[in-house]
């Protein structure tokens, strides 16, 4: 199995995943959309709260805001904690925001019992408090799962296409005209060929080939590798895109692991 980085930033990347399968794409997508845990806030203690927004609207937008907290954190879900769910500095945190208008509460304005967990982005606008407003709370945060929540959902926009493969020949009906469309497809001795700058990034070839299939026969052929895929992902914040992508195939390690296990023990 190989992984070639096309692009990389803070919160999103572009990869391709070769040498594999569809059900392990599928696993690497489905577990950086649902099974990374991840911290965010799931209740709230309000004390005062005379903004625009009803208690169950507040609760709702702090919940959304992404959390991110250091690589080295030992937090984890209530379910699995040695507390039993009743809550210990190992499986919560809280985050206080006590703030009076006039003024536009950002993200940025929670203060957090643990310094290492902050707002991924403090410029998230939460509301806009008028003379006289007022919002005192305690928010809570626990770690979960995004398949039990999208409140814990760390992938976003996660998807994959398998790495097209484009061939053809050249078009006697239109006198290849069909292969100069924006210049993604071009002929080099008498056949269909894509840059290879362009084929990881064509959204054009399906257009052609149907504006080719018009001919007797299609001048173009599209097919895809089976063990190639084109990966595109961005994260919430709560981790960088290199932190998901590696979280994500340590998931899908665990579970093979957790499997090969309970086979063994049959």
């Amino acid at each position: 199995m190989d992984i070639d980085i096309l692009e990389l930033s803070k919160d999103s990347a572009k990869f391709v995943l070769s040498g594999t399968n569809a059900a392990f794409a599928n696993g690497i997508r489905r577990a950086m959309i649902a099974d990374v845990p991840t911290l965010a806030i799931e209740y709230l203690i309000l004390n005062d709260n005379t903004s625009v927004l009803y208690d169950e609207q507040l609760g709702l937008r702090l919940a959304l805001v992404p959390l991110s907290t250091d690589s080295d954190s030992e937090y984890v879900p209530q379910s699995e904690c040695t507390c039993g769910g009743e809550g210990c500095q190992y499986c919560e945190v809280t985050l206080r925001l006590d703030v009076e208008g006039p003024k536009t509460v950002y993200s940025g304005d929670f203060i957090s019992a643990d310094p290492k967990v902050r707002p991924a982005d403090e410029k998230v606008p939460i509301v806009d408090l008028k003379e006289g407003q007022r919002i005192m709370l305690e928010a809570v945060a626990h770690v979960g799962y995004g398949r039990d929540h999208v409140r814990w959902q760390a992938g976003i926009a996660c998807g994959y296409k398998n790495n097209p493969i484009i061939t053809g020949e050249a078009c006697k009906a239109c006198g290849n005209q069909n292969f100069e469309t924006n210049g993604i497809v071009y002929l080099v001795d008498g056949e269909a060929r894509v840059s290879d700058e362009d084929l990881l990034t064509c959204k054009e070839c399906g257009f052609q080939k149907r504006v080719s299939d018009l001919d007797d026969p299609s001048a173009l052929k599209i097919t895809f590798d089976e063990t190639s895929f084109v990966f595109t992902m961005e994260s919430d914040g709560s981790y960088s895109a290199s932190e998901l992508i590696l979280k994500s195939a340590d998931v899908i390690k665990g579970r093979a692991e957790e499997f090969l296990g309970i086979l063994q023990d049959l």
